[in-house]
């Protein structure tokens, strides 16, 4: 017992007291060695013996105590573990190992119970130890495969787990774990292969039914998220993107890939705060010149965001011709004229006003490639030199169409107030 031989030293215990059943070191020995071995139960009916044999002897009363509290213990930890409550099923093995020292089924549970939290080097210094005292511990070995499993390192997990059921070929756990890492990594290689070749259909598919085989697997399963996040981009469904990204990032929130996908998805549906937010956390965790580039990208949009968009005020696209930009005035600027409206309310007149002012802004930016270019580089166009507030949206109108070439004419009333301009359609 005190070079911590239990086993030995029970043997030897057992041997003296079937010599003398009557024998009270015996039983007290073979009791302390059954309880630093985890044999709650057996411990207990030692200490009992000792007491029906001297029922005052205060060292087999406090072991027996120690022994029941073994026993609580255990049976917390089974109920807790049930419960997939983890924290305190290691809490409550923490406590039985001060007791109950040298028990592996202690130890066992506690790192299985770490991995599941994913408290993984914890884990494996545990499995670690008790493999170098036996290197054939079936469960030590299944602890070992979970760690690596739970670390995407599929392939050296599957080792493990093999190597434990030749250990033990019963051993239920080694067997479920090497049949999902097995099925895991097969859906994942079947998603990625149909991904390359443009199947999306099919790699959203396999990448669902893999995130459906174990929720436990967090970092793989944050993986085949973000994978999926990347397949939801390409059907052009940017919501369901951002979701399974977010999923993704919620298992892993160090998952720059995970950023990177959702801050893409956000640029695409034009929610650049968002997108900004996802970029500095990017380029806060890795201060590459990609991520300074994609998050100043991101900066701009957001900043031009809030100006006018004068591709949306005429109704066209940011890659619209010359032409293109022509006919949406023509057709906004003669939707919005005052003058079509004044039989309207004042408030739809002015409503109408404003509008057909924003056109001819829009226009005189977008029709001069040199103000178009300021404005798509985010530049402060109200700076420009050709003052923006000095424009007379019906002098551009009259410019623009060019009196009766148009197809209707425009007269000038002289009682009406300077810039205002009557026409009819012809």
């Amino acid at each position: 017992m005190m070079l911590c031989r239990f086993r030995e030293a029970l043997v030897d215990s057992q041997r003296a007291v079937r010599l003398d059943d009557c024998f009270m070191k015996g039983h007290l020995r073979e009791g302390k060695c059954h309880l630093s071995l985890g044999n709650a139960m057996a411990a207990s009916r030692c200490f009992q013996k000792v007491l029906e044999l001297e029922p005052s002897n205060s060292q087999a009363q406090q072991e027996h105590k120690n022994a029941t509290a073994v026993l609580e213990y255990e049976r917390m930890a089974e109920l807790d573990f049930e419960k997939r409550d983890f924290r305190k099923v290691v809490y409550s093995m923490d406590k039985a190992l001060g007791l109950a020292s040298t028990c592996h089924r202690f130890k066992i549970l506690k790192a299985e119970c770490l991995a599941l939290l994913g408290r993984y080097l914890e884990a494996q210094s545990v499995a670690s130890d008790i493999l170098r005292m036996d290197s054939t511990n079936g469960d030590a070995l299944y602890v070992r495969g979970l760690c690596l499993y739970y670390e995407d390192c599929i392939d050296k997990a599957v080792q493990f787990f093999v190597q434990a059921l030749r250990m033990a070929p019963d051993h239920e756990k080694s067997r479920l774990a090497c049949r999902n890492a097995k099925a895991l990594k097969a859906k994942k290689e079947e998603g990625n292969k149909v991904f390359k070749d443009s199947n999306f259909e099919a790699a959203y598919r396999l990448y669902s039914e893999a995130l459906a085989i174990d929720p436990n697997n967090i970092k793989t399963n944050a993986k085949l998220y973000c994978n999926r996040g990347t397949v939801g981009a390409k059907l052009n469904k940017p919501d369901q993107a951002i979701e399974d990204c977010t999923s993704a990032i919620k298992l892993d929130d160090t998952y720059i890939k995970a950023y990177l996908r959702r801050a893409q998805c956000y640029m695409d549906i034009e929610q650049y705060e968002e997108a900004v937010r996802d970029y500095e956390k990017v380029y806060q965790t890795e201060k590459t010149k990609e991520h300074k580039h994609l998050l100043k990208t991101a900066q701009l949009e957001l900043k031009k965001s809030k100006r006018k968009d004068y591709y949306k005020v005429l109704g066209v696209g940011k890659n619209a011709t010359e032409d293109e930009i022509k006919k949406a005035y023509r057709k906004r600027a003669l939707m919005h004229h005052p003058d079509r409206h004044s039989a309207a309310t004042p408030e739809v007149q002015k409503e109408e006003e404003k509008k057909f002012k924003e056109m001819g802004e829009a226009f005189t930016v977008l029709s001069d490639p040199k103000k178009k270019t300021r404005y798509d580089c985010g530049h402060d166009l109200e700076d420009d030199s050709n003052n923006m507030g000095d424009f007379n949206a019906n002098n551009i109108f009259k410019t623009f169409f060019g009196g009766p070439a148009g197809g209707f004419s425009f007269e000038s009333n002289q009682n009406q107030a300077p810039g205002n301009v009557f026409f009819q359609f012809g």
